[in-house]
């Protein structure tokens, strides 16, 4: 394996913006907001807008989130 090639590897938090629920796992993704932790460290914040705390799939309920505005362009669209 090359050395200096891959990208760091560390803790961060991503919170899910929708259900507020946060979890600590290790990605290569960073961020300058940063979160204290339970355990007392200040981690990375990634925010994303779905997880399994918010995913219809995982909860079964039917939440139409749209931060885009694609579907109000897909119903201007083929709207006739």
């Amino acid at each position: 394996m090359k050395a200096d090639i891959h990208p760091k590897y560390n803790p961060v938090v991503f919170q899910d913006v929708t259900s507020n629920f946060s979890f600590l796992t290790r990605s290569t993704l960073t961020s300058k907001d940063r979160i204290k932790w339970e355990d007392g460290e200040e981690y990375p914040l990634v925010k994303v807008e779905i997880s399994s705390a918010s995913h219809p799939f995982y909860t079964g309920k039917q939440k139409l989130i749209d931060t885009s505005g694609r579907i109000d362009k897909f119903k201007k669209r083929y709207t006739k």
